[in-house]
């Protein structure tokens, strides 16, 4: 009876992680392009030239232009144009 408790607890575990769109762990750090809100409203977009998660907290700094903004994680979105291509190629 425990065996099978177990099995049942692992499969509903997996099918919770596969049916969702979530990764377990997350290998992409390399971003190539950006776009950031400011609180103006107006959209900051180009090249990441760098950037870094602050892991206290969700702020990211973010490099584009030689112009460095520090500001939420909801404000930007991160884009590695080599990750959609691949998973374009898959479809």
């Amino acid at each position: 009876m425990k065996k099978f408790i177990i099995l049942l607890l692992t499969v509903v575990t997996m099918l919770c992680v596969v049916s969702c769109n979530y990764q377990v762990v997350d290998l992409t750090y390399n971003f190539d392009y950006a776009y950031i809100k400011l609180p103006t409203g107006e959209v900051i977009e180009g090249e990441v030239q760098a950037w870094r998660d602050y892991e206290d907290g969700d702020q990211l700094q973010i490099t584009i232009n030689d112009v460095t903004y520090l500001t939420h994680a909801s404000n930007v979105c991160l884009i590695s144009h080599y990750y959609y291509e691949y998973t374009a190629e898959t479809w």
